[in-house]
């Protein structure tokens, strides 16, 4: 799978955690940034993250920083993104069956990292469930303007 992954200086060590945990499984990464842990807006990377994978690019993304709720907050702004804040397994595997997320958000200093690569794990293997879950995405989804 081609998947986004962007932080801010923040989430740095935990990025590139979760990259090389994805590129072990054989999934393929576009690092949209940031690059060290020098300072840095988060908007700049969680941006064009989810930008690419709106646009078909990248299949779905993750993105990260302290809290995971700003870079959520950014990759919602973009069309079509469905980013959910995740910290625990559960909303990972029901933020998929029922809300067919395309993103998903990681707070570095509030999610360890063993914790942090099992709900990578959840998400990236749960499957939407489809039904009349998919009459709410369209609702949801109606609301973008």
């Amino acid at each position: 799978m081609k998947l986004a992954i962007a932080c801010d200086h923040g989430a740095f060590e935990l990025k590139e955690k979760v990259k090389a945990h994805l590129l072990a499984q054989g999934h393929e990464v576009v690092d949209f940034g940031t690059h060290s842990a020098e300072s840095c807006d988060y908007p700049d990377f969680a941006g064009p993250a989810a930008k690419a994978v709106a646009s078909g690019e990248c299949e779905k993304g993750i993105v990260l920083c302290m809290t995971g709720i700003g870079v959520s907050i950014t990759a919602n702004k973009v069309k079509g993104i469905r980013c959910a804040l995740l910290h625990d397994l559960f909303s990972a595997k029901l933020t998929r069956q029922h809300n067919d997320t395309n993103m998903m958000a990681l707070g570095a200093a509030i999610t360890g990292e063993k914790l942090a690569l099992e709900i990578v794990d959840t998400w990236l293997t749960t499957e939407f469930e489809g039904g009349r879950h998919q009459r709410r995405i369209d609702k949801m989804m109606a609301y973008e303007g």
